[in-house]
Formats: C-alpha cells, structure tokens, sequence
C-alpha cells in the first residue's frame, strides 16, 4: 500500500521535470541566440571605435569567442563557445580623459518573479564622494537602456536604442565632449541604481 502513493508522486515528479527541461531548453536557446547577437554587435562596435584610437574592453573577450583570420575584423565564431552560459556582457570605455573611464555598456540577466529578464544599463561614473572610514570613493550612476523578459526581447528595438547610444558615444568622443554623451543619457533614458566603488 505504501508503494502506491510513492508511485503516483514519482509520476508527477517525473512530468514536471520533464516539463521544466522542455523550458529551460526553450530559454537557453533563446538566451544563446540573444547572447550570441549581442557579442557580435559589442564586437563591431569595439571596431569601429579601435578606428578612431578609442580604446575599449569587452566581455566576454574576444580571446573567448572568436578565431581571427586577421585581427580585428576578419574573424569567426569560435565552434564550440557556448553561447547560453554568459550571464553578462560588458563594453568598457577605457578612456582616461574627461572622466571617462569606466563608461560602459552592460547587459545581463536575472530572475524575477520566476521570470528570466534581460537588461541593458549604460554606467558611468558621476563623481567622488569622501568617505571618513573608507576614503575616496566613486559614484557611479546606471540608466536603463533596454529592459524586458528573455521570452519577449525585441532585437529590433534593442538595435535601435544601442544605435541611439552608441551614436553619440562616438561623436563624443570626435568633438572631445563627454558632457554630449552623459546629457543625452540622462535625458533620454531611465535612472538605475547608484553604487561607490
């Protein structure tokens, strides 16, 4: 008698791990695909400010996912990289004029309310406060970009956003005016959190 209601319950376990696999595979193919544009468009945006002498960092590196036939834009995708295990992806101003270095774009996912969501943030940082026990620190400020479920990301709305943003990086950094750049974040888009570092 005993063995019977073990039965029934192993029955139901067994369908709702068949059921939570068939979702997570769903997700991770999303997530890979998604991961695997994004890689490719901070890529290309890396190249394009190489151009012009402005240096940036990117993760995941392209050490990571890329085989280059010559270095940095005749390359490929590396075969066996895998796409859906990146949590985060960061594009990193290394600038060290006009304040800018750590201007960054950073995409990452986490979990809400049984939901996988997808964010984009672009961050930079606002200033020095001094600290009496722990000294000189800097504020830096988040603006959200682009912010939906995975199951629901539009690539062509987030392509259009990135461009919005990634156009006036740029042309900040031709006329050599950060202000540009921040002005046009803080009036377009969304206040994030603030953190020191």
């Amino acid at each position: 008698m005993t063995d019977d209601w073990f039965d029934a319950l192993d029955a139901e376990l067994k369908d709702k791990e068949d059921e939570i696999k068939q979702d997570l595979g769903v997700e991770n193919d999303k997530k890979g695909e998604l991961n695997k544009v994004l890689i490719e468009d901070f890529w290309k945006v890396w190249n394009r400010f190489n151009h012009i002498n402005v240096h940036f960092t990117m993760e995941p590196s392209h050490s990571a996912f890329a085989q280059f036939e010559r270095f940095p834009d005749l390359w490929t995708f590396k075969t066996h990289f895998n796409f859906a295990g990146i949590n985060q992806m960061n594009l990193i101003d290394r600038t060290q004029d006009q304040g800018r270095m750590g201007d960054s774009i950073k995409a990452r996912y986490y979990n809400q309310d049984e939901k996988i969501m997808f964010r984009i943030v672009f961050e930079f940082c606002e200033g020095e406060h001094y600290y009496k026990y722990s000294g000189w620190k800097r504020i830096f400020g988040q603006y959200i970009l682009y912010e939906d479920t995975l199951s629901k990301v539009a690539i062509k709305k987030l392509h259009e956003t990135l461009a919005d943003v990634i156009r006036v990086w740029y042309e900040s950094h031709l006329r050599r005016n950060r202000e540009m750049l921040i002005n046009h974040i803080k009036d377009n888009y969304e206040r994030g959190e603030s953190f020191t570092q």
